[in-house]
């Protein structure tokens, strides 16, 4: 997946300009996009839309935090309908994924839901005490773990900052430092690391720029707001075609010797995290092709 795009669980419209958004994948927010009287009519919603349309694209349900006893409502309402996945937004840590993961266990039980189908995508920057258990998740969050996503706006209101970009549209230091660590925990876990919203949805400019930054530094996707930020996030997470070549001719020298360590291509001496690099350039490439 290149980009996810939220959409709320109650705006019919929404949801249906999503699917046609050209997303790879949708977010249905149960959470901050709904407001508290209309979460029950929103699950239900929900759960009628992922039934619907679970064989078109991947949907995730972004529920509810664990501490807001909202919880165990949206799991109740959407695991039966089999989205692809969940994000837990406001996660500390490994546990509390392995928690969720023990939620969402007992509820495919009783509904009859394959088991360990059900992927989980946490928030994982959302307090300042989040930042501090990033290397738990690859010791704690168990096989549903399927990437990690960063965000600043709710850090920076734990904070208590008054804005987390600089004049020049730039994260300012404790967002970098968000950004940085939850790209090197999801390395450690072995999953995708997910970049967070550009939030400025008429500024494509800002957003291309952002975007390529992303996939320059080692992120595998970009979370959307609107259906026109999906363009943008695609093209800078989409391999060149010169890419795409250098690639192909990196991986073909490896696979021709595979004991060795070191290996020369066009007079570059490329050992195997080069490797390792271009098969990401590689799926990469392919998993564009068939979106």
């Amino acid at each position: 997946m290149r980009s996810l795009l939220f959409v709320p669980a109650h705006d019919a419209r929404k949801l249906s300009r999503g699917l046609e958004s050209g997303a790879d994948a949708l977010i249905i927010d149960l959470e901050d996009a709904v407001p508290e009287a209309e979460k029950p009519r929103a699950r239900a919603m929900c759960a009628e839309f992922v039934s619907a349309h679970r064989e078109r694209l991947p949907l995730f349900v972004r529920v509810n935090a664990l501490t807001t006893g909202l919880t165990a409502d949206d799991l109740a309402a959407v695991v039966r309908a089999r989205p692809y996945g969940l994000m837990l937004p406001k996660c500390t840590g490994g546990r509390d994924v392995a928690l969720l993961d023990a939620q969402v266990s007992a509820l495919e039980a009783q509904y009859d839901v394959a088991a360990g189908s059900l992927r989980l995508l946490p928030i994982v920057t959302e307090t300042a005490a989040s930042l501090f258990g990033m290397e738990s998740y690859a010791r704690e969050a168990g096989a549903r773990l399927s990437g990690m996503f960063w965000g600043g706006e709710d850090l920076a209101s734990d904070i208590g900052a008054l804005a987390n970009r600089g004049p020049d549209g730039r994260y300012t230091a404790p967002y970098q430092l968000a950004r940085a660590l939850t790209l090197l925990g999801a390395t450690a876990a072995q999953v995708p690391a997910i970049d967070a919203v550009y939030t400025n949805f008429r500024d494509p400019e800002g957003l291309k720029a952002e975007a390529a930054e992303a996939a320059r530094d080692g992120f595998s996707a970009k979370v959307a707001i609107h259906p026109d930020q999906i363009g943008p996030i695609h093209e800078a997470f989409t391999p060149s075609s010169a890419d795409v070549h250098w690639a192909q001719r990196v991986v073909a020298a490896f696979d021709a010797s595979p004991a060795a360590g070191a290996i020369a291509v066009e007079g570059r001496m490329l050992d195997r995290p080069h490797y390792r690099a271009a098969q990401r350039v590689l799926a990469r490439g392919a998993s564009a092709q068939r979106g």
